[in-house]
C-alpha cells in the first residue's frame, strides 16, 4: 500500500483532546496529521452548550492532583489568546454527606482535597442557604467550597487549539474525514479516508464517544456505557443571582437519579440564563448513534422540578434544551481511560488512546500526556489508575462484527 501523505503521527479525533494532542506533538516538531470525521469544532460527539466544569475536588487524591498539574496547561493556553478561558467562580459540592455517586463523595473529596494541600470552605445547610442561592435544602445536607472552581469557555479553548495547529507547519488538519480502514504494515499505519491514504509510525486516537468505531478497525472493542443526559437553560428572573459552578449528591428516587448539576451565568453561552443538568440517565445508550439532541422528557422534568424546588432567582421552566452525550467505563467512579491498544493489535504500543469520562477540565494536560506516550512511550505524570484497558478491551472480529 503506498500513502498519499506521511507524517509522524496520525491523531484521530478533532475534538477538544484530539486538538489538544496535536498541538502538544507540534511543539515537538512531530509531522502530525489531525483528523476529524465531521467539521472542527461540532458537539455532534459531546456534551450540550460550551461551558464546563474546572473543578479541584475529587474523592481520589490522584485526581485532585491530575487537576492541581492541569492549571499549568491552563495557563499556557491563555497564554495564546486575550479571550478568557476560565471564569472562577468556585466549586460548590453540598448535599446528603452519606451519598457516594459516580463522582464521589463529599467527605471523601474533602480528604483527598486535605491530602493534597488544596484549601476549602466547610458549610452546614443553614451555611449553604445563607451564602449561595440555594433554599429548601434538608437538614443533613452539608458542603464544601473550593474557590479555584471554574467554569470553562470550551468554544474559546477549542478555537484557541484549532488556530494553533492551523498556524503550525508542523500540524495538517482534515475535516470531513472519517476513518474506514487501518492497515499496519513495514512499521507504518497506512490509515484510510474519503480524501485519501495517509500513513504514520504512530497514532494517537481520540474519537470521543465514537472510540468503537475506530477501534474495531484494529481489531478491539471497549466496553462502555452511554449517557445521554438532559440539559436547559433556565432564565434569571429579577436581580441577578451568583451561582457558582456546583454538584448535589442525593438519594434517588425510583427512576429519578436525583443528582444534578450546574453552572453561572456566562456571557459566552446564552447570557441571561443559567445552565442545569442531570448526572443520570433513566436508560443508558447502547452506541453514540442512537443519541437524541431532545432530552427524555422525565429526565428534564426532574431537573426543572429540583430547579423550582431549591434554586432561587431563576424561572424554572426549561429554556434552549439539549442533551449531553458520554462514553463511560462500566465501573463505579466511570474512570477515564488512558493507555496503549491491547497486545492483540500489531504495533500496539505505537498506538495510544483516551476513551470514556469526562475530560474537559483536563483537556491541555491530556493532550501532553498522550503526546508522552505517544512519541517516548511513557509520560512523567502518574496515569496508573488510567491503564485500565487490560479490563476493558475485547477483542473483535471485524469480518462477523463480534
Amino acid at each position: 500500500m503506498i500513502a498519499s501523505d506521511e507524517y509522524d503521527v496520525i491523531v484521530i479525533g478533532g475534538g477538544p483532546i484530539g486538538l489538544s494532542s496535536a498541538y502538544h506533538l507540534s511543539k515537538r516538531r512531530a509531522r502530525t496529521l489531525l483528523l476529524e470525521q465531521f467539521t472542527f469544532v461540532n458537539q455532534l460527539g459531546s456534551s450540550a452548550g460550551v461551558s464546563r466544569q474546572f473543578r479541584i475536588p475529587y474523592p481520589e487524591q490522584y485526581m485532585v492532583k491530575l487537576v492541581k498539574q492541569s492549571i499549568h496547561f491552563w495557563d499556557e493556553l491563555q497564554s495564546l489568546t486575550s479571550v478568557p478561558l476560565l471564569d472562577t467562580v468556585g466549586t460548590l459540592w453540598f448535599g446528603d454527606p452519606s451519598v457516594h455517586t459516580s463522582e464521589g463523595n463529599i467527605a471523601e473529596a474533602e480528604a483527598a482535597l486535605k491530602a493534597e494541600g488544596v484549601s476549602y470552605t466547610s458549610l452546614d445547610r443553614k451555611a449553604l442557604e445563607q451564602q449561595y442561592p440555594f433554599r429548601n435544602l434538608p437538614e443533613p445536607y452539608v458542603g464544601l467550597f473550593q474557590a479555584q472552581g471554574a467554569s470553562i469557555n470550551l468554544q474559546a479553548t477549542i478555537e484557541t487549539l484549532l488556530a494553533s495547529n492551523q498556524n503550525s507547519v508542523h500540524t495538517t488538519m482534515k475535516s470531513n474525514a472519517p476513518v474506514t480502514d487501518i492497515v499496519r504494515t513495514d512499521g507504518k499505519f497506512h490509515v484510510t479516508t474519503p480524501l485519501g491514504v495517509f500513513s504514520a509510525a504512530k497514532l494517537v486516537l481520540t474519537p470521543g464517544p465514537y472510540a468503537n468505531s475506530v477501534f474495531h478497525l484494529l481489531g478491539f472493542h471497549i466496553e462502555a456505557t452511554y449517557w445521554n443526559m438532559a440539559s436547559a437553560f433556565y432564565k434569571v428572573q429579577g436581580p441577578p443571582v451568583k451561582y457558582p459552578t456546583w454538584f448535589v449528591f442525593q438519594q434517588p428516587n425510583g427512576e429519578n437519579g436525583n443528582e444534578f448539576y450546574g453552572f453561572p451565568e456566562v456571557s459566552w453561552n446564552y447570557p441571561g440564563y443559567i445552565r442545569v443538568a442531570s448526572d443520570f440517565v433513566i436508560k443508558p445508550l447502547d452506541s453514540p448513534e442512537q443519541r437524541t439532541f431532545v432530552p427524555n422528557p422525565r429526565e428534564l422534568a426532574f431537573t426543572a422540578d429540583w430547579v423550582r424546588q431549591h434554586m432561587t432567582g431563576l424561572n424554572p421552566v426549561p429554556e434552549f434544551t439539549s442533551t449531553c452525550l458520554v462514553a463511560l467505563s462500566k465501573i463505579k467512579n466511570k474512570e477515564l481511560l488512558i493507555d496503549f491498544a491491547p497486545p492483540s493489535v500489531p504495533g500496539n504500543k505505537d498506538v495510544v488512546l483516551y476513551a470514556t469520562g469526562w475530560a474537559g477540565k483536563f483537556v491541555p494536560i491530556l493532550g501532553r500526556i498522550l503526546s508522552d506516550l505517544a512519541l517516548d512511550g511513557r509520560t512523567d505524570f502518574d496515569i496508573s489508575n488510567f491503564q485500565t484497558g487490560y479490563k476493558y478491551f475485547k477483542v473483535f472480529d471485524r469480518a462477523t462484527g463480534q
